[in-house]
């Protein structure tokens, strides 16, 4: 509150009159008269401060630390104004929002108040009636009188206090005591006020803006930079500068100028884009003296506003490696599967989680075998996740899923045009896991590459000349065994090492048919959340023909079982009735004239004839005309 000229003598006598018989003047402003009367209540003595203690040396050094963006700022804009300061025998002080004095920038010759005042509290009940306390009270600048201020030492100067905002709250309170109020006028003190408070505000915000943005930009996963145009760089976040230090730009704390440490500098999109040559997202070979990389480069070209010339520009990049597994884990190339999500009792089933655990503690690459169906694919998302490269993607190749011409490919990576490359799926999992299922389909001469490949780990797509480096674990699963097949020369015997350094066998579920109820449970448990549906519950029937049957296409055949017996019963009880052990095959279906219907029939039944006869309801002689029909064998 801006208040104008008014009478000394009449301040003093309407403090003299309050401090002597209690009674408050009319003309007293009801500010000053409602902190007078708390200052009586308190009572705060009028000569001298209450046991005005100042804060430890630790403490007002650690609190100065903490504002110390407000406090340089006030002492850059006070060294422009000291002689001022001086001549009119100014006192300044910038106080905290609990009116806590954080520094005294008055001269040393001023007299008003001592060094001492900092880390010295000017609430009301310390001080009494005091400029600083009401701004902060009523977040408004005050300007006190001499006499108004409830500490008679002062009454021969005046005290303005300006609240400074920060974050829409009070953050600080700068305070004046002017002792030549008849030399300096109040406005010229209050406009000085007010230019501190304005700037600080202006100045607090910026920098509240550029800390919030180099925290955005420490937080981005891509390195940034603003380059000049004579190479030095005169900005890198976080990310930046460790890049920079991994390729020697930086010496002891300087970054040195990229002429000096890129080779190939004059050949970058940096470099074009001082002749305004923008590019997004380009591929870019940067060769170094301590190595040579590959990223992603965006370059953005700044013009000046004056001359429009470009002096600089502000350059985003992302290492190759980095970008695979940034959209690996945004596909979801991630493990679905924990090792706990594998249930079991049976002691064929804790000595496979147990090995699990072991090979995944280790860097080896793991060769699963067992029959279709046994979870191979879960017990790998398992190890994955137990293992040192969880966070890292997980990639999935079926090798019997993909034609032989286009698995080299896949598996490599290969260049499409005269500037178009893609990867394959090694550096796609570089840093993570490739998952090989169907190994054993892998044609000799690929695998032979693959073998050199994890050998060497060093790889080249197909049509390029260009060595690129792979860091993968390998998890491959094998339905039959991978030894036999090395035996007869149908499966490459150095990939076959490489691959089995860890080997574990997953057992079928006949093996260990005390699992059988636990698994339908847990199965149960999942289908009814993956659909979205009421829980369901297997009766005891229901449990005792899932346990009994010896499940040839093991989990997977039972998993398929479960999910069409939670599809087709209408109420939250699964009864007997309600499981049908071909899955969504039933008698009725068209088996007779469909072979494809029939095959999956026979699957089922595991090629047992007199199962398969029973599920489908017919003699044995009738189901042998169609076996030989179909030319089915087992």
């Amino acid at each position: 509150m801006i208040r104008q000229n008014r009478n000394r003598n009449k301040l003093a006598t309407y403090y003299n009159m309050f401090t002597e018989t209690g009674i408050i003047d009319p003309n007293v402003h009801p500010w000053i008269a409602e902190s007078w009367k708390k200052s009586r209540e308190l009572n705060i003595s009028i000569k001298k401060f209450n046991d005005l203690k100042s804060l430890d040396k630790d403490s007002l050094k650690l609190l100065q630390k903490r504002h110390r963006a407000a406090i340089e700022y006030m002492q850059d804009f006070t060294d422009g104004i000291k002689d001022f300061l001086q001549e009119y025998d100014l006192c300044l002080l910038l106080l905290d929002s609990e009116c806590t004095v954080l520094k005294n920038y008055s001269s040393p010759y001023n007299r008003l108040l001592s060094k001492k005042i900092e880390g010295v509290s000017l609430k009301l009940e310390n001080v009494g009636t005091f400029s600083a306390n009401i701004a902060a009270k009523y977040k408004s600048l005050f300007w006190a009188f001499g006499p108004e201020i409830w500490l008679k030492a002062h009454h021969d100067c005046d005290s303005g206090a300006a609240p400074v905002s920060v974050c829409g709250e009070t953050g600080y309170i700068i305070t004046i005591l002017s002792r030549d109020y008849d030399k300096l006028p109040q406005d010229a003190t209050i406009s000085l006020l007010m230019s501190m408070k304005t700037a600080m505000e202006i100045h607090l915000k910026q920098k509240m803006s550029l800390q919030a943005q180099e925290a955005i930009l420490d937080a981005t996963p891509f390195a940034v930079y603003h380059i000049l145009k004579n190479g030095d760089v005169a900005y890198a976040n976080k990310l930046g500068i460790s890049r920079l230090a991994g390729i020697g730009a930086i010496d002891k704390d300087k970054t040195l100028n990229l002429n000096e440490v890129v080779l190939n500098y004059k050949h970058t999109p940096i470099y074009k884009g001082f002749s305004g040559a923008a590019c997004t997202n380009q591929e870019v070979t940067w060769t170094t003296q301590v190595k040579t990389y590959e990223d992603i480069t965006t370059v953005v070209p700044i013009k000046d506003e004056l001359d429009n010339e470009i002096n600089s520009v502000v350059t985003v990049t992302m290492p190759i490696e980095d970008l695979r597994m940034l959209v690996a884990h945004a596909a979801g190339y991630t493990a679905k599967y924990s090792l706990d999500t594998i249930v079991g009792i049976s002691p064929a089933c804790k000595l496979m989680k147990e090995r699990a655990l072991r090979a995944a503690k280790k860097n080896n690459h793991i060769l699963l075998q067992g029959e279709p169906g046994t979870g191979k694919q879960r017990l790998a998302h398992g190890i994955h996740m137990a293992g040192a490269r969880s966070n890292g993607p997980l990639i999935s190749l079926n090798c019997g899923d993909v034609p032989p011409e286009l698995l080299e490919q896949e598996l490599f990576g290969a260049k499409t045009g005269k500037e178009v490359s893609h990867p394959g799926k090694l550096e796609l999992a570089s840093g993570g896991t490739l998952l090989m299922d169907e190994i054993e389909k892998l044609p000799i001469s690929i695998a032979e590459k693959l073998a050199e490949a994890l050998h060497d780990k060093k790889i080249y797509r197909i049509g390029e000349e260009i060595e690129r480096s792979i860091n993968v674990r390998i998890i491959a699963s094998s339905d039959g065994n991978l030894r036999r097949l090395c035996e007869k020369d149908l499966f490459d015997k150095k990939l076959f090492e490489i691959v089995s350094r860890s080997i574990i066998h997953l057992p079928p579920l006949r093996s260990r048919r005390e699992d059988i109820s636990l698994l339908s449970k847990s199965i149960l448990n999942e289908l009814t959340t993956q659909h979205k549906i009421s829980p369901k519950q297997l009766d005891n029937a229901a449990l005792k023909i899932l346990s009994e049957y010896d499940w040839p296409g093991n989990i997977k055949q039972l998993q398929g079982v479960i999910e069409n017996a939670v599809l087709n019963t209408q109420g939250n009880i699964i009864k007997a009735e309600n499981i049908n052990l071909m899955g969504n095959i039933k008698p009725s279906s068209k088996w007779k004239e469909d072979k494809d219907i029939f095959v999956r029939a026979w699957q089922s039944a595991g090629g047992n004839v007199s199962r398969l006869a029973n599920l489908l309801g017919v003699s044995r002689v009738t189901l042998y005309r169609y076996i030989k029909k179909y030319g089915v064998e087992k």
